[in-house]
């Protein structure tokens, strides 16, 4: 099986070169690789003790960080180094300033896991989630470096639980010090194939938007458009794509006046915020770009920026949540922690917090319109039945912070102090 993983990693990254003569994001990856090295060997890490943080993407980072920066808070005589696989977490993060070092992990052949490890000599490694690279995993192992994986999630159906994957599975039961899932399902099922190094942690998103909410700025210009209808309601759609806009477009038809609609697409794109206006009717809308000259008239709001969406849900009254008509829905804690019941649509169910979420109340899902149009006509119009799903989030939220302690309490026992 070893042979073919390794098969398996040649051919992805001679398709990533491929692809990278035409596709700006490989080709990003691709001048990523080529530099890690000798950034690597003139980095001011691994001279001492280094803590090595691995994120595939940028959610993945989202999800270390209230880690890494407790570690960095509990340990200050550490160096960080923060690795990325993909330009959406590198390009926005490459300049993050609680680490030491930020690169491209390389692809994972031997030679390449040999030559890094070799280089950056980390006291002690965490991988965030779901990346397993198995090269990497065998050089830490035989160097003997305590390495931790957390906020995971395991399923029967994955591919360590096939047949095929009996080799994956007991590299990850031989190579992690520890591994901190989310969720008994989870733990029950690494126990039942012979794993006695994991325990529950919960899900450091938890602890990641709690500190989004109190840190989270405000925004003048925003406050400004609201007041314009100062007696509406705020409906807040965050990452939307088109077919969560079309049900909006059809809600906003029938809910007519006391509503103001806030649309932060998932794709910032022009021709999608083109389309996005066209939709609503241009006299209608206002770009967030543009919202200083606001039509006084106007009470849909487009927000054509990134990075903001986090904090704009202190706005809203509900919001709603989109993906969820196609591959799953986007980010619902960054709703939650402001105590805002969350609607979205039926692909949800790969999302422990969505699941929750509904059964405690505080979160609604839906298939057909007629649907949606039931759920935000209650949420907007019963007082009662707002008041009971708003304290569900903010209750929900407050039981599952503290996941970042308990990882780093179980890791201060297999590192030392300088």
């Amino acid at each position: 099986m070893r042979i073919l993983y390794t098969i398996g990693i040649q051919c992805y990254a001679i398709g990533v070169h491929i692809a990278a003569t035409f596709n700006g994001k490989a080709k990003l990856m691709v001048e990523g690789w080529k530099e890690t090295f000798g950034q690597l060997a003139m980095a001011p890490v691994g001279k001492g003790n280094t803590a090595w943080f691995h994120a595939s993407s940028l959610g993945e980072f989202e999800q270390a960080r209230p880690v890494l920066e407790q570690f960095r808070r509990t340990h200050p005589e550490y160096r960080i180094c923060v690795t990325f696989f993909s330009p959406s977490g590198y390009e926005v993060r490459k300049k993050y300033p609680e680490a030491d070092f930020i690169c491209y992990l390389p692809m994972d052949t031997r030679a390449n896991a040999r030559r890094f490890v070799n280089l950056l000599h980390p006291t002690v490694v965490f991988f965030a989630k779901y990346d397993f690279w198995f090269n990497y995993l065998e050089q830490l192992r035989l160097r003997d470096i305590p390495t931790f994986i957390f906020s995971s999630i395991f399923r029967p159906n994955q591919y360590f639980f096939k047949p095929y994957g009996k080799w994956f599975l007991k590299q990850v039961r031989q190579c992690f010090t520890h591994i901190f899932v989310q969720n008994e399902e989870s733990q029950h099922l690494l126990q039942k194939h012979g794993f006695n190094n994991v325990s529950i942690a919960g899900d450091t998103r938890f602890d990641r938007v709690y500190a989004i909410a109190q840190e989270s700025r405000r925004f003048a210009e925003v406050e400004n458009f609201l007041r314009l209808h100062p007696d509406n309601k705020v409906l807040l759609a965050g990452s939307s794509w088109e077919p969560d806009e079309a049900n909006l477009k059809k809600y906003i038809d029938h809910r007519g006046r006391g509503l103001t609609l806030v649309i932060a697409p998932h794709v910032t794109e022009e021709s999608h915020i083109s389309h996005i206006v066209n939709l609503f009717g241009r006299e209608n809308c206002t770009r967030y770009s543009q919202i200083a000259s606001a039509n006084p008239s106007s009470k849909i709001l487009i927000i054509d920026t990134i990075g903001i969406l986090a904090s704009l849900y202190q706005y809203a009254y509900v919001a709603y949540i989109g993906g969820g008509f196609g591959r799953g829905i986007h980010n619902t804690l960054e709703a939650i922690t402001f105590g805002k019941p969350v609607v979205f649509g039926p692909n949800y169910q790969k999302f422990k917090e969505a699941k929750d979420i509904i059964a405690l109340g505080g979160g609604f899902s839906y298939s057909q319109y007629d649907q949606l149009e039931q759920t935000l006509d209650s949420l907007l119009d019963n007082e009662e039945l707002y008041r009971q799903s708003s304290e569900v989030c903010t209750q929900y939220l407050t039981e599952n912070l503290g996941s970042s302690e308990k990882i780093l309490s179980t890791v201060s026992r297999y590192i030392k102090k300088m």
